[in-house]
């Protein structure tokens, strides 16, 4: 697991270089928005279990099989294990967004990830559409300025949605 200022690092370092205007110019970047960061981090921490909990059920709202008899959510055991992944998944997306890498999720939870759900017999699809649900919950969360400095963090967002995307995607 690397941050982006160990990924460069070790990137240059590999190569035998020095770091470049431009690679310095990007770590720049993320020391100025690193204030954001933060606030994203908290916000998303701070809301994580309604994050998780209406996604949950806006997905079971659309997909109501999954917790009817036979259903992958069916039975308090496999709901709560649905729950979990779904916390699981999301609290990886805020360690990317803290560390501006998504090598931590990938690591930490996405390698193996789908071959699990196989494995288990859980529907990729469903879970892909859980984590887009997150997204949707996570962006709103972070696009509410309320008790936090103005500023543009459209770029953030951007990034924010790329690691549920990520997500999303390693699971089908």
């Amino acid at each position: 697991m690397l941050d982006a200022f160990a990924k460069v690092v070790a990137q240059a370092d590999a190569r035998g270089e020095f770091l470049s205007n431009t690679q310095l110019d990007a770590l720049s970047v993320i020391v100025s928005e690193g204030n954001k960061r933060l606030d994203v981090v908290n916000k998303i921490n701070s809301n994580a279990s309604a994050i998780v909990t209406n996604s949950a059920r806006a997905l079971f709202a659309e997909q109501p099989q999954l917790i009817q008899p036979g259903g992958n959510a069916y039975t308090n055991r496999r709901m709560a294990a649905c729950l979990r992944d779904m916390e699981i998944i999301l609290r990886y997306v805020s360690y990317a967004i803290i560390a501006g890498d998504s090598s931590v999720l990938d690591d930490r939870c996405l390698n193996g990830l789908k071959e699990t759900y196989q494995a288990l017999g859980v529907p990729g699809t469903s879970v892909a559409v859980a984590i887009q649900k997150m997204k949707e919950a996570g962006i709103a969360v972070a696009n509410d300025l309320s008790g936090v400095p103005l500023g543009d963090c459209s770029a953030l967002v951007a990034e924010l949605g790329s690691y549920f995307d990520r997500a999303a995607i390693a699971i089908v």
